[in-house]
């Protein structure tokens, strides 16, 4: 049996003359959480929806579970469960009817159904409230009833389609855990997410832009394989981030800037003279500086850093 559960080949789909998905190649390994990142519009929904069957690729190839996603559609469509962005729930419907609901579309016996339900009010923290009107409940509840649905019939794949937008951190940080203990009972995971945070998780990630595979590894080589010029963090004591960074970014030697809450993240090319340039920059403005240090990127760093950097023209991933 192949340790590949997803392969995917050269994946294209045009809408008329636009091209949503541009030859996207990728392998997802069984049991492991799989990370699709990419800025709104980038193709991860897209992408998605052809992997599950209900769009159909304009040309390449890819398989499920095994099975090919043209002419094996039905198959894949029984091995995968999907959680979109919208949880995928009737609103009007009680907890009870939407889990019966779906259980009857996945064709579970009534024995069976019984056993799953328990599963998923348990899981969800929904004991009790079986005849609750699904648009009543928060949006942690209904996060974990939709996965819950999705995962029904025990699915040996699951992809989610941005799963914890609109939940608040602690919901976000609960779901997180559900989908490490699936992971680790063998179950793979594919997640499109645009919190950058979440990515850590991951076991492996791909960053798409404009459809476009730009870059792939695990959040450690994504970090440092992917930026090695000297990235430093500058915490002020006096003086305010904005100014500081407006000031930083006109200067030759730096490559680039952005602010990260309090803090501003500043790429030179290299680290002694660049730390020696933000002093003389800042501290000749009246600006203290408390700490001033090179650190290891964030996925945000390289995230920014690649998107900069990619351009239709370069028709691949952002050179390591």
């Amino acid at each position: 049996m192949s340790d590949l559960t997803i392969e995917v080949h050269d994946l294209t789909k045009r809408f008329g003359k636009f091209t949503a998905v541009d030859r996207l190649s990728f392998t997802v390994k069984r049991g492991e959480i799989f990370g699709f990142l990419g800025a709104n519009g980038a193709g991860k929904s897209t992408t998605i929806r052809m992997l599950c069957g209900l769009l159909q690729a304009t040309s390449g190839t890819a398989s499920v579970g095994g099975y090919d996603i043209t002419t094996q559609t039905d198959m894949v469509k029984q091995n995968i469960g999907y959680m979109s962005q919208k949880f995928s729930l009737y609103d009007d419907l009680t907890v009870e009817q939407n889990i019966r609901f779906f259980g009857g579309i996945y064709g579970l016996s009534q024995e069976r159904l019984q056993q799953r339900m328990a599963w998923v009010l348990e899981m969800a923290d929904l004991q009790g409230r079986e005849g609750s009107m699904t648009k009543t409940l928060s949006g942690g509840w209904k996060q974990r009833l939709a996965l819950g649905c999705a995962i029904l019939h025990e699915p040996p794949i699951i992809f989610l389609d941005e799963p914890t937008g609109g939940v608040d951190p602690i919901s976000r940080r609960n779901f997180w855990e559900l989908i490490n203990r699936l992971s680790g009972e063998g179950v793979t995971v594919l997640v499109t997410t645009h919190f950058l945070d979440e990515a850590e998780y991951c076991n492996d990630i791909i960053l798409i832009n404009a459809g476009r595979l730009i870059a792939s590894g695990s959040p450690l080589e994504l970090k440092t394989t992917y930026m090695t010029t000297p990235l430093l963090e500058v915490t002020l004591t006096t003086g305010g981030i904005v100014e500081a960074l407006e000031l930083v970014r006109t200067q030759p030697w730096a490559i680039e800037t952005s602010v990260f809450g309090t803090k501003l993240h500043v790429m030179v090319k290299e680290e002694e003279a660049g730390k020696d340039a933000i002093r003389q920059a800042l501290e000749g403005k009246g600006m203290t500086i408390a700490r001033l240090e090179r650190i290891v990127p964030s996925l945000e760093d390289v995230f920014l850093y690649l998107l900069e950097r990619d351009t239709p023209e370069t028709g691949g991933p952002v050179p390591r």
